[in-house]
C-alpha cells in the first residue's frame, strides 16, 4: 500500500520501546515477583492474576511503574490469602524502585534519526504513563533538545489524539505518529485520518496486542528500524 507523507508537518514519537528499552524491565520484574509468590501459586497463575489486576486497576492508576507496583502489592495480598510477609511487600516495593532507577538505553539509531528529522519537521513526544517517570527518562536520554513539545497522555485513544492535534493546531493529514504499539500508536491515528508507522519491539505487553482482524485493511506502514524512516521521509 503506497502512502504519501508529503503533507506531514509534525511527527510524534512514542517513548517506551520506540526510543528506549522499557518492556524488558517489566518482564524481568514479573519474574522476580513470581519468585516471591512461588510458595503460594504456580508461576503461570501468578503471572495471569497479576495481569488481571493490572487491567482492573488501569481506570484508577493508569499506566507506568507506580501503577504496576500497586498492582503487584494488591495481587500479592490476594494470591497469598493475606499471608505474605511485610518483608516480601518491601521486596515488591524495591522491585519498583529498581525499575525507576534503570538507566535509559536508547534503541539503535534514535538520536541520528531525531537529529535528521528535526531539521525538516516539528518533532513531538507523545507517550503515556507516569509523568514524573517519563520526565526522568527523557532527561536521562539526552533527547529533550529535539522535541518541540512533550505530551504525556493518560491514554492513547482516538479522543486523546484528536485533542492533541487540536492543541497543536494541525490537521490529522499533517500528523505522523511513530511507535511500537499497533493498539496505542497506530490504529487510533489511522482511525482519525492521520498517519502512523509501526516499529515493532521484540517484547509487547499483552494489553497492547491486537488481532489480525483489527489491523486488516488499515493504512499504515511497518518498518524494521527507526533508521528506515529516513528512506520514507527524505
Amino acid at each position: 500500500m503506497e502512502i504519501d507523507y508529503k503533507n506531514i508537518k509534525v511527527i510524534g514519537f512514542d517513548a517506551d520501546d520506540t526510543l528506549w528499552v522499557n518492556e524488558t524491565y517489566f518482564r524481568d520484574a514479573e519474574i522476580e515477583f513470581g519468585k516471591l509468590l512461588s510458595e503460594y501459586e504456580t508461576l503461570n497463575k501468578i503471572d495471569q492474576e497479576l495481569f488481571k489486576k493490572e487491567i482492573d486497576n488501569l481506570p484508577l492508576y493508569g499506566y507506568g511503574i507506580k501503577a504496576f507496583v500497586l498492582s503487584m502489592v494488591e495481587s500479592a495480598l490476594i494470591q497469598s490469602n493475606y499471608n505474605i510477609s511485610t518483608k516480601s511487600i518491601e521486596a515488591i516495593l524495591n522491585i519498583g524502585k529498581d525499575m525507576l532507577n534503570k538507566p535509559v538505553e536508547l534503541l539503535d539509531g534514535v538520536e541520528d534519526v531525531l537529529k535528521h528529522l528535526s531539521k525538516k519537521y516539528r518533532i513531538i513526544l507523545a507517550t503515556k504513563g507516569d509523568l514524573l517517570d517519563q520526565e526522568r527518562k527523557l532527561e536521562k536520554s539526552g533527547l529533550t533538545k529535539y522535541f518541540h513539545h512533550i505530551e504525556v497522555l493518560s491514554d492513547k485513544q482516538e479522543a486523546n489524539y484528536s485533542k492533541l492535534l487540536n492543541h497543536l493546531d494541525i490537521k490529522p493529514s499533517e500528523f505522523l505518529m511513530i511507535g511500537n504499539s499497533l493498539k496505542s500508536d497506530v490504529l487510533p491515528l489511522v482511525n482519525i485520518k492521520a498517519h502512523a508507522i509501526h516499529v515493532p519491539f521484540h517484547t509487547t505487553w499483552a494489553h497492547e496486542q491486537v488481532t489480525e482482524l483489527e489491523t486488516n485493511g488499515k493504512a499504515y506502514k511497518t518498518i524494521n528500524s527507526l533508521r528506515d524512516l529516513l528512506k520514507l521521509l527524505n
